[in-house]
């Protein structure tokens, strides 16, 4: 265990009153582990009574995901909207899909936030080591858990109004403004590394957009989406057990087609020879989940458009990403893509 100093979210009062199974009298941390932009606490309390906060369902050990000591808040928002998703999203989402939640908070007037969920350290892993992809029965597990998880909120009344946010036309205008600085900017900052055809390409797609973006502007099967959908942020069980995997890591969430996040974590992230072999495959899965689930008048063919679509949006993310992420992954999430492009003829959609 280690004797970093606890943040106040994690003193023995505060989650004696969070928790409500019994008088916690201290709190051990068992880990601390820092990313980028955030802080994950694994720790682990002691109850006055262990026997009957048992017996009223306490928590063992819990994972606390904090913003980092000298900036708890700063100007990255992904915390706020980690914290928005558990407010907002995780009460009204079918149990089994998502890391139960014992607090969410995000304070304005500092920017100061964190998450309290249950840690599943003990009977679920993480498929692979980053960057292995997993198993293709690991990742038919992933798939129908999105499924599952997007079916539960395709096209609810709730979407837009109380939770995320309609992109109209001129949010869109903006976003693509915005994108063809960050192309230009990109294009500078590799050098020859961005082939001409490929700088046309993204000339191309900026031109084709304001066309492009009337799916998502169409409101019609939409859904609530990760944005981070790589397979790491996935909890397998350990024993395999039918849909008893967990989304985790829902900073970057928002609504839009689902299959954007299945272009993410395939296309972005497999290269051509993996991703050929399971696409389709995982396709259909997903989209039989989905009809299982209740999802109606959305067929294969429109998944499949939707799919190629994802697929256009997901050029732009290494392109955004270059400036702060390391060149081992914004570099072959570029090649990755631009295969995929190719291989499903996207470029069509451009014209």
């Amino acid at each position: 265990m280690t004797t970093q100093p606890l943040p106040s979210a994690a003193n023995a009062d505060h989650l004696t009153k969070v928790l409500g199974a019994g008088r916690v009298t201290d709190v051990a941390v068992v880990s601390m582990t820092p990313t980028i932009l955030s802080q994950i606490w694994r720790l682990k309390p002691t109850y006055e009574d262990e026997t009957g906060a048992a017996a009223n369902g306490a928590p063992r050990t819990l994972v606390l995901k904090t913003g980092t000591l000298d900036t708890p808040g700063g100007a990255w928002v992904g915390g706020r909207h980690e914290a928005a998703f558990y407010s907002n999203v995780a009460p009204s989402t079918p149990a089994g899909l998502l890391l139960r939640c014992f607090e969410s908070s995000y304070d304005t007037a500092t920017a100061a936030w964190h998450v309290l969920v249950e840690d599943v350290t003990d009977t679920h892993v993480v498929a692979t080591q980053w960057p292995l992809p997993p198993s293709m029965a690991q990742c038919e597990t992933i798939v129908r858990t999105f499924a599952r998880f997007h079916a539960a909120w395709w096209d609810h009344p709730r979407l837009g109004a109380d939770i995320g946010e309609w992109r109209d036309a001129a949010w869109f205008d903006q976003a693509f403004a915005r994108a063809d600085e960050e192309v230009t900017r990109f294009a500078g900052a590799v050098g020859d590394l961005l082939s001409a055809e490929r700088l046309d390409f993204y000339r191309r797609l900026l031109g084709a957009g304001p066309r492009l973006v009337a799916r998502q502007t169409s409101r019609r099967h939409m859904t609530i989406t990760h944005g981070d959908s790589h397979v790491w942020n996935c909890f397998l069980p350990k024993d395999g057990t039918p849909g008893g995997a967990r989304r985790f890591d829902w900073d970057s969430w928002g609504v839009d087609t689902a299959a954007v996040d299945l272009a993410y974590t395939m296309a972005l992230h497999w290269f051509g020879d993996l991703r050929r072999m399971r696409e389709s495959h995982l396709l259909d899965l997903y989209h039989r989940t989905l009809v299982e689930a209740g999802v109606r008048d959305y067929s294969r063919q429109a998944l499949q458009d939707d799919y190629r679509l994802g697929v256009l949006w997901q050029t732009l993310k290494p392109v955004f990403i270059q400036a702060f992420i390391p060149p081992v992954i914004w570099w072959d999430h570029l090649e990755r893509i631009h295969q995929a492009v190719d291989d499903l003829g996207c470029r069509e959609l451009l014209d």
